[in-house]
């Protein structure tokens, strides 16, 4: 039996992020002779339960995102020392600083995800960027394995530090779900992210409130300031509507099963979840233009770069075009998004 010991999710059972659900989908499609035992936040589980999907779960009294994330990090790694897995899987690189420590005193082997370049976001000031970018450093440096998921991350790791990552992405099909929906007549294009300024969400929003097209836009909005005055600004547009955040599966199912069109406007991050998750649904997707969404798609989405790119491809889109887009959405899913085989590609990384 192979220990393996995940650190720097939330936790499982899933209920944030990216991370979190492919810890939940990496112990639910587990292979033969592995155990996992998964690191959680007690601050985000009132119920504290201590297995889920065969996992071990141990909890740390910390919150594992914002400025807690580093001593979160730090302190499942030094439980680690202790418990001594075969492999420890780092997700994310908050904690990292504290892996050429670890390197020394532990003889795990170390498997870690460095996120989609964090430090180029945003959402980030100075000096939290140039923490991000050493502790970045720190894990393609010390990790045995390093994963990436997007190819144009994996260019800028070997550009970067000559060193050659490990390309896996997500998985999307357990957006797929067994249930019934009645039909709709209601067609609707859909967004679906963090209201954040990398995500593009004020240029597709320009775009919708200049056209007679409607919009259902699921995220965040009280979250910052910057999505309450979105919400100010576009909310009395009769075609556009902005929903607070939906996060049970089958309620996501059926509103992405009754979109006519799918827009994803973020621009950072790599391989987004939220995209491989809706190419599943066969749906016609218009995307920021950027190297990780086009690589995500294989050049076959549609793409803006402006609010009036967006404007041109809502006015001129045909309905032969647009369902070729989807159908190749769905095959590219089918072949590089499922997640048997993302748990067949981590389980490589063990050895």
């Amino acid at each position: 039996m192979k220990n393996i010991s995940i650190v720097g999710t939330v936790g499982i059972p899933a209920c944030y992020g990216g991370f979190e659900s492919l810890v939940e989908n990496l112990t639910l499609n587990v292979g033969d002779g592995i155990q996992y035992t998964v690191y959680c936040s007690s601050a985000s589980y009132s119920e504290q339960s201590v297995s889920h999907n065969g996992a071990n779960l141990k909890y740390i009294p910390l919150k594992a995102n914002g400025i807690q994330s580093i001593p979160y990090d730090i302190l499942s790694l030094v439980k680690c020392l202790f418990e001594r897995p075969d492999v420890v899987v780092i997700l994310g690189v908050s904690g990292c600083i504290f892996l050429p420590i670890f390197r020394l005193l532990s003889k795990s082997h170390v498997v870690t995800n460095i996120d989609g370049l964090e430090w180029k976001r945003d959402k980030w000031g100075k000096w939290t960027r140039r923490f991000l970018k050493w502790s970045e450093s720190l894990a393609v440096k010390y990790s045995d394995v390093v994963v990436t998921d997007n190819q144009a991350i994996t260019d800028y790791v070997n550009a970067e530090y000559g060193i050659y990552s490990k390309t896996i992405a997500y998985g999307g099909d357990h957006a797929i779900r067994d249930i019934e929906i009645g039909c709709s007549q209601d067609k609707y294009a859909l967004g679906l992210c963090r209201i954040e300024p990398e995500n593009n969400v004020a240029m597709i929003l320009e775009a919708f409130s200049s056209t007679k097209e409607k919009l259902k836009f699921v995220g965040n909005w009280q979250a910052s300031e910057f999505g309450r005055k979105l919400k100010r600004q576009y909310n009395s547009f009769n075609n556009i509507e902005l929903l607070e955040p939906i996060y049970d599966l089958d309620e996501l199912y059926k509103l992405r099963s009754g979109c006519s069109l799918y827009l994803h406007g973020h621009s950072a991050g790599g391989t987004n979840p939220s995209l491989v998750e809706m190419m599943h649904f066969g749906v016609p997707i218009m995307a920021f233009d950027c190297n990780f969404n086009r690589y995500s798609t294989d050049n076959k989405a549609c793409y803006f770069e402006s609010s009036d790119r967006l404007v041109e491809l809502l006015d001129s889109k045909q309905a032969e075009a647009l369902e070729t887009n989807g159908v190749e959405m769905k095959r590219l899913a089918n072949e590089r998004y499922t997640w048997y085989q993302i748990t067949r590609a981590y389980e490589q990384t063990y050895s």
